[in-house]
């Protein structure tokens, strides 16, 4: 059974709107060092993985915001524009610390990848050439929800103002327009869904 469109924005309310960077938005409860020894580990302890440091500085410029002293938050600023365009030069990878980002995300390889989403839940591996951006330039905002757990494969494109489901998986070089269930498998240009995968297959998120 296949859902609609309509029914799937009955079912999942919208995100917030991208965070406007004025406070840290790094996931509640946790310190910034727990973050990165934890995104150390999901990248199998490779300091040099251009995912994990492109991670460290999203992190970085999150935590800076909740600096009251006001110079040596603008130093740290300063230290933070920097890195992340390091991160795009060296890494090819843009994550704008405006995305917000949860828990034991991996970012697989390296090259080619523009994280331009509105939020990307726990437990999410992207991998090399991924798009998660706009459809067009009359609407900056219309940027994609990954919610926990979701897979996407090498040069997909996720578009729009739509969710990705928990537990999806998105195709090699797929193209994504519009709301993905939870637990579907996506390929395809437009992508389709192939078949759903069943639930139990989608592993519990590791203690916090």
């Amino acid at each position: 059974m296949t859902l609609s469109e309509d029914s799937l924005k009955r079912q999942r309310p919208r995100a917030a709107p991208t965070s406007d960077g004025s406070t840290n938005a790094n996931p509640p409860g946790v310190g910034f060092w727990h973050l990165v020894a934890e995104d150390l580990r999901t990248h199998r302890g490779d300091w040099l993985a251009q995912g994990f440091w492109c991670l460290f500085w999203h992190r970085f410029g999150n935590w800076r915001m909740s600096v009251r002293f006001k110079p040596a938050r603008m130093v740290l600023t300063v230290i933070y524009r920097v890195m992340f365009r390091a991160c795009q030069w060296v890494g090819g990878i843009e994550l704008p610390y405006t995305v917000q980002v949860g828990r034991r995300v991996r970012l697989e390889h390296s090259g080619g990848m523009v994280l331009v989403a509105r939020s990307i839940g726990n437990d999410v591996v992207l991998r090399q050439n991924t798009t998660l951006g706009i459809p067009r330039d009359d609407d900056i905002h219309a940027r994609p929800v990954l919610e926990d757990h979701v897979d996407i494969g090498a040069g997909a494109a996720v578009l729009g103002d739509i969710t990705v489901g928990r537990g999806a998986w998105i195709g090699a070089n797929a193209v994504v327009v519009k709301d993905v269930p939870p637990c579907a498998v996506m390929v395809g240009v437009p992508a389709k869904c192939i078949r759903m995968r069943d639930p139990s297959e989608i592993g519990a998120a590791e203690a916090g």
